[in-house]
């Protein structure tokens, strides 16, 4: 065969699936030419996930970014004309209360980011979908714009093309597997194909189930799994029989029993006049790696087709002829059922964006098809644009750890997503039993000892609570409500909150070791860092000092929040949060690189450890510590500066800063001291605090803000009430923006605060709110959206133990920002009063002021 070199603009890998026709099309829209497709399979494709997938779309999620992609989807293959929206059903069995109360939990988060589910009664279900059993149910969830692409996705992903190829935009080379990637100093130069070398400054990489061999060739790894899915043919089932219809009722999940159903319409359709019935493994995925997924001309159906033992479904599908005995009564097609694979992730979230270490190298990976089209116009957008009108942290590849995708970590976490799919519901605080103790501080056995009740970030072990501090319970009885409903306490532990009053009373230690440390070193080191800081942190910035700051991104939007220290003229040393740190360091590398400054980013997190000490005697106890105790008086050690000391002899950095409204220090130091620093705390009577209260109940009494949650790129500076009095001189990205916006009469929303006033249920039991809460306005019954089309919900949720309230931040439009104002927020379907309590950045409980009222 002749071997052909070209050159494109952007080259697509994978470009035969939804994802992969779904980014040409967007990047079409967006004004790219000279693209070349290419796929291992015909296009559009006869071997990926697509050509199997059961093509229907649900939109019942719980964060913001699935919700945008999935409705976009959905709004995209209807406006084709490809697109059923026949409704769909979910059901809670008369045994299973703990589905009921996630179909409820949906409803509200539904309700929070714009869709229209809504409960109905076994009844109403019965009605709408007459295969189920009524008696077997308690109720369900219907999602009116749930629906099937028909009649396939993989001719939404042909026509794609077609249509991208009709506008001279596009060449397309099927059956050509990539072979290899060409990269030179960290940036992509090309694609070598088994026809040929094609030259180009950017690939995409949409390959689907083979995207983590393409990920290999760039010598790194991709978090996600294929895994088997079991999808079963009954049949034949002429109800339609003459309608030409695709579907015919409802979409049916029967999520409790791991499983969903769906007629296939009439002979002759797509399926032809059968009934579908799909399983998600829930004790034993059988995952397969992509290296051993067979080729072509190996399988039986087609690589990502995999034969069906009927014994590996056979007591969910016992289970199903309850809901559903229409299964019993039809014939099995054995030779129509298959494991379809399918793709899970690490963390629930895609791998979407720029290579971390490969500059052009972009990915589109773990997309399923209701989420296709949505995807590929956020790829296009943050191609073309640099960043996306919806915050995309939850599915950036650079939020992943290198220890985070090592083979044994993928597998293990993507092991334990693949029995999650469905059943059982995922807390908003679950945490995963597998990839942990990756990551500890140099007293992790100090606090397993005290009884730490541990969580984990970024690989990191985080005690939220100490046992050890049980006697704190009855101190403060009063105070810490014991919580009687088992999923606000699932994952809680009360200690935390008796902990959080202890702090205000003496002087507590809180283990920070997961903060990800980066040094920045270089001639042009000072120059990048007052760049992208919207505070000064470098010109006249003086070295000791430190500062808290925020990177924006074009229009002004907050991308990150962290502190910088000055260490020396062109050294700092970056502080950043456990979750966001491997994304912002490669921000800052990406950054230089595209500036051509001369600057060094080196993870320094394994090397420094951090513990914070706080509380109205810090200082005091410090002291006793301290081989220079005057050096900590409050003349010569000012808040925000940053010093070296000395703590009987072993050396730290205080940086005199606080999370928790509490005097105090983040001491920083070499992970070789944190031992002997831990025990020396103990020795003086230093109480360790869990990372509950820093990071949950303390913060938002002090109505503190968390990147990720109240601070995304929807928003402004402004918005999010961190706006200095006065913009800096220095020029730095998102300035032009942040001046315009300080120029308008008002900001469209603002970040305010408030308290739930009454947060009784009506079964009468106390709730205590966690998760994305729609804010209502109580008049109307509307979900509050401001002028740009936001919609209102809570960013973060706990209880303050200070304040005695559950606590709710939350982005309100500017009509409503009123103190006082009454409204109310949805949890589980109920509805709570909430008063505003603050516009912007406003305390509910000042620990120093209490105290001096006391």
């Amino acid at each position: 065969m002749a071997q052909f070199h070209k050159k494109a603009d952007v080259v697509i890998i994978g470009l035969g699936g939804i994802v992969g026709a779904s980014v040409v099309h967007h990047l079409i829209e967006r004004g790219w030419e000279n693209i070349i497709g290419i796929d291992k399979s015909g296009i559009p494709t006869d071997i990926g996930s697509t050509g199997h997938a059961s093509d229907f779309c649900f939109n019942t999620m719980h964060d913001p970014i699935t919700m945008f992609t999935t409705k976009y989807s959905i709004d995209f293959f209807e406006s084709r004309g490809r697109y059923e929206r026949i409704g769909g059903i979910e059901v809670a069995r008369k045994d299973d209360d703990e589905r009921m109360r996630e179909l409820e939990r949906r409803v509200s988060s539904g309700r929070a980011f714009g869709n229209r589910v809504r409960m109905i009664s076994a009844k109403e279900a019965k009605e709408m979908m007459p295969l189920l059993e009524e008696d077997v149910i308690q109720g369900a969830l219907y999602d009116p714009d749930a629906g099937l692409v028909v009649p396939r996705s993989q001719t939404v992903a042909g026509e794609l093309v077609q249509e991208a190829v009709d506008s001279g935009k596009l060449e397309t080379i099927p059956n050509t597997p990539c072979t290899g990637l060409d990269i030179e100093d960290g940036k992509i130069k090309g694609v070598h194909t088994t026809r040929g070398y094609i030259e180009t400054s950017k690939v995409v990489v949409c390959a689907g189930l083979w995207g983590r061999l393409i990920a290999e060739m760039a010598g790194e790894d991709l978090p996600v799994m294929p895994v088997d899915h079991p999808l079963t043919f009954f049949g034949p089932y002429n109800e339609f029989e003459g309608t030409g219809k695709e579907i015919g009722y409802p979409l049916l999940r029967d999520q409790g029993n791991s499983a969903y159903l769906r007629d296939t319409g009439a002979a002759g359709t797509t399926e032809g006049g059968q009934i579908e019935w799909g399983y998600y493994e829930e004790k034993e995925p059988r995952l397969v790696h992509p290296r051993d997924i067979l080729e072509k001309e190996q399988a039986r159906l087609s690589p990502s087709q995999r034969d069906l033992d009927m014994e590996q479904i056979m007591e969910p599908l016992e289970r199903a002829l309850e809901l559903t005995p229409i299964l019993g009564e039809l014939g099995y097609n054995e030779k129509h059922s298959f494991n379809g694979l399918l793709q899970v992730t690490a963390d629930g979230g895609p791998s979407i964006g720029e290579s971390p270490t490969v500059r052009g190298l972009w990915y589109g990976v773990s997309v399923w098809v209701k989420d296709g089209p949505g995807t590929g116009k956020l790829i296009a957008d943050w191609m073309t644009d640099g960043r996306t009108h919806i915050d995309h942290h939850a599915i950036d590849y650079a939020r992943f750890y290198p220890i985070q995708k090592s083979e044994k970590y993928i597998y293990d976490r993507c092991f334990e997503s693949a029995f999650k799919i469905y059943n059982p519901p995922v807390h908003n605080r679950e945490p995963y039993s597998k990839g942990r103790n990756l990551r500890t501080a140099p007293y992790y056995l100090r606090e397993k000892e005290l009884g730490a009740h541990f969580m984990e970030i970024a690989g990191w072990e985080r005690a939220h609570g100490y046992a050890c501090n049980d006697h704190l319970l009855e101190k403060y009885a009063d105070r810490v409500p014991v919580r009687e409903n088992e999923w606000d306490n699932r994952h809680f532990w009360r200690v935390s909150n008796a902990e959080h009053l202890e702090l205000s009373e003496n002087v507590g230690m809180v283990n920070l070791s997961h903060f990800a440390i980066y040094d920045i070193t270089g001639r042009d080191a000072a120059t990048l860092m007052e760049y992208v800081s919207s505070s000064k942190v470098a010109g006249d910035t003086a070295v000791g000092k430190g500062v808290y700051t925020n990177f924006l991104d074009d229009t002004g939007g907050v991308m990150a929040d962290l502190t910088v220290l000055r260490l020396g003229e062109n050294r700092f040393q970056m502080i950043d949060g456990g979750d966001a740190g491997n994304r912002d360091a490669t921000y800052l590398r990406r950054m230089a690189q595209d500036k051509e400054w001369d600057v060094f980013v080196e993870d320094r997190t394994d090397h420094y450890g951090c513990i914070g000490v706080w509380g109205p005697n810090a200082r005091e106890t410090l002291k006793q510590l301290a081989d220079d105790p005057a050096g900590l008086d409050l003349d010569n050690f000012a808040f925000g500066a940053c010093k070296d000391f000395t703590l009987r002899g072993v050396p730290v950095k205080g940086f005199r800063i606080s999370y928790v409204g509490e005097q105090g220090w983040e001491l920083h130091f070499s992970m070789s001291y944190g031992l002997a620093l831990w025990d020396m705390f103990r020795e003086v009577g230093i109480t360790p605090i869990g990372v509950e209260t820093y990071a949950n109940s303390r913060r938002l009494e002090k109505s503190l803000r968390l990147q990720n949650a109240d601070l995304l790129t929807e928003y402004n500076l402004l918005e999010a009430g961190l706006a200095r009095p006065k913009v800096k001189a220095a020029d730095f990205r998102g300035k032009d923006a942040n001046i315009a916006q300080r120029d308008l009469p008002h900001q469209a929303a603002m970040l305010c605060t408030m308290t739930v006033t009454d947060n009784i249920d009506k079964d009468g039991v106390a709730r205590f709110m966690m998760g994305s809460c729609p804010i209502v306005d109580p008049k109307t019954n509307e979900v509050l959206i401001d002028s740009k089309g936001r919609r209102s919900y809570t960013t973060s949720l706990a209880y303050g133990p200070s304040v005695g309230k559950n606590i709710a931040m939350g982005y309100l439009p500017h009509d409503y920002c009123q103190e006082g104002l009454e409204l109310e927020i949805e949890y589980f379907d109920q509805k709570f009063p909430v008063k505003v309590e603050g516009i912007g950045m406003k305390s509910l409980y000042d620990p120093t002021n209490a105290r001096m009222k006391s």
